[in-house]
């Protein structure tokens, strides 16, 4: 390398690096000096950065402002910067470092400062009254952001568009359409303002939202201004959401047939899912055919994941594996939602083994699969009746951190109950805990029911419930019924009316048939004397239209013993 070059290759790294390293050292400075708050008499002598003068520009001072952690940084050195009566550059803050003081402030809640540092230098413009609004919007506070529009809107005379987008969106985005629309017509009817192309488009997307389908298309056919890509894929998008994909499909083919709003990538991936979700996967493919055939746009991982996902959910796994190929050839790589849609679709098809296979294939290839995948595969092997397997599954979840469901655990418990493997069940439900997923209501309860069933094991029955409401599950009304009847069928029929009576406090109504057999064993063991005692706590709690099922069957039980007066209402 010559000497002129290398002297202009260090002249060229110096000035790329050192508005870097003067930022570095005013931020240095800056932590050092750590002013608390700009309007107190404790703040340092601000110049104490005058030495920095020289490198001001608008660049510098933006990505200072940016760079800072404290916003109380960000503003001393703007105010800095501000009060600089002269400098070598001429340096005066521009239109870009008013918006980057103001966003700065507004992200960490400073919202009086921001507002006075803006009318202080008279810059509480439209504008920047927007951003104030979609940041209390974001916040939930509605209420701030009308009364920043009513402000905005006197001070100027109601031309103040950037003010009424930004409350239409954040009205929207809360689901409060009907108050947008209302302001929308506002704008119409004031006729101060023109609404321009994003006014549109909010208030379209805000239509759409709730289902008013009619109006924003009118509201879209009726637009006085040249649509752009935003607003025709915001269309599209709500008819696909509500199954529409008629409607949608009739302005993609609009957009195909003009020269200013050719559909782009997002058009025709919206328009696909669209179809896929309602089972037109022979529509879908045409348009993506159309989507390759233009070539204008190429089809992204998305397009294709929406498509191999609406295959597999046909069943069309054959295609869909072809497909995924294709995305391949075509440089687009696979990921986990991929691999996921494929694991569903041959679930879907029944073909467990394959998707067990295809699961193993993509572990050994390395790819990360997610919690989704491994639930997919965990329930397989239960329908396959190797909850072993399934459990296996769960702790490499585990050792792999990834979070399993308490849905996947659940069907591993209610496989082993179904094989009879009772002790293995009652072991994963109390190990749960430590594998990072708490048991509940539906866990207890399937190998509860599952000891009951099995006899004899009342004992772990009881411990398991006091687990249960130790863990914050009540029982439910089946619940409470099947221990009442299993109680009775185990002799132990004080615990059965203790169950029975703690059910009428809760509101629950035991089930015809554990009532009648609770009845029927008092009987058999010479208590028929607390049988009307029991009844008529019962009536507290039944609807008055079923009091005389449960009658009846106390009259069955009186008269097959030798006893014919009924009991009366």
């Amino acid at each position: 390398m010559t000497t002129v070059t290398a002297t202009a290759a260090a002249a060229s790294y110096h000035r790329l690096t050192k508005p870097l390293s003067v930022i570095a050292s005013i931020t240095s400075l800056l932590q050092s000096l750590n002013p608390q708050h700009p309007n107190t008499h404790q703040n340092p002598d601000p110049s104490l950065l005058n030495h920095f003068s020289p490198y001001l520009t608008p660049t510098l001072v933006i990505q200072t402002i940016k760079s800072q952690t404290s916003p109380y940084h960000s503003l001393f050195f703007f105010n800095w910067a501000s009060c600089l009566s002269s400098n070598s550059n001429n340096y005066t803050h521009n239109h870009f470092s008013y918006i980057a003081i103001t966003d700065k402030l507004i992200s960490h809640k400073l919202f009086s400062l921001a507002a006075d540092l803006l009318k202080s230098h008279d810059r509480f413009s439209d504008f920047m009254v927007g951003k104030f609004i979609k940041a209390h919007g974001d916040l939930g506070h509605l209420k701030w952001a009308v009364k920043l529009l009513h402000q905005v809107k006197e001070r100027e005379f109601g031309c103040c568009l950037f003010s009424y987008n930004a409350l239409l969106g954040v009205l929207v985005k809360a689901n409060r359409v009907d108050l947008a629309w209302g302001y929308f017509g506002q704008i119409v009817k004031e006729g101060v303002v023109e609404p321009d192309v994003s006014t549109y488009t909010i208030m379209i997307k805000g239509l759409c939202k709730v289902g008013r389908l009619d109006d924003a298309w009118k509201l879209f056919d009726e637009m006085p201004l040249q649509r752009n890509m935003v607003t025709c894929n915001t269309i599209i998008d709500g008819f696909c959401k509500k199954g529409f994909v008629e409607n949608a499909k009739i302005i993609v083919d609009e957009m195909v047939q003009s020269e200013t709003c050719l559909p782009d990538v997002v058009t025709y991936t919206t328009l696909i899912d669209g179809y896929c979700k309602k089972g037109e996967v022979e529509n879908a493919m045409k348009y993506f055919d159309e989507m390759v055939k233009r070539g204008s746009c190429a089809p992204n991982l998305l397009t294709y994941n929406v498509l191999i996902n609406g295959l597999c959910l046909k069943g069309n796994l054959d295609e869909a594996r072809r497909m995924m190929t294709r995305m391949r050839l075509s440089g687009v790589r696979d990921n986990v939602a991929t691999c996921t849609s494929l694991l569903r679709g041959y679930c879907i098809a029944g073909r467990s083994n394959e998707a067990i296979q295809f699961f193993k294939e993509m572990v050994n290839l390395g790819m990360s699969l997610d919690g989704n995948s491994y639930a997919i595969v965990v329930n397989e092997y239960c329908k396959l009746r190797r909850p072993d397997e399934g459990f296996a599954l769960l702790r490499e979840m585990r050792a792999r951190g990834i979070n399993s469901s308490v849905v996947s655990f659940n069907a591993v418990l209610r496989s082993l109950v179904q094989l009879q493997e009772l002790d293995k069940a009652i072991l994963l439900l109390r190990h749960m805990p430590r594998m990072g997923c708490i048991p509940n209501f539906l866990s207890y309860n399937v190998v509860i029911i599952g000891l009951v069933s099995a006899k004899r094991r009342m004992q772990e029955v009881d411990m398991l419930v006091n687990d249960m409401l130790q863990d914050g599950h009540g029982l439910d009304a089946t619940l409470y019924s099947f221990l009442v009847k299993a109680c009775c069928e185990n002799g132990d029929i004080n615990k059965a009316i203790w169950l029975f009576k703690e059910m009428i406090n809760v509101k629950y109504v035991i089930n015809l048939e554990c009532f009648a057999v609770l009845c029927g064993e008092l009987f058999a063991t010479g208590r028929a004397s607390e049988v009307e005692n029991l009844f008529e706590q019962l009536r507290n709690v039944l609807p008055v239209s079923d009091v005389k099922y449960y009658r009846r069957i106390l009259n069955n039980l009186l008269c097959r013993n030798g006893d014919h007066q009924c009991i009366s209402q």
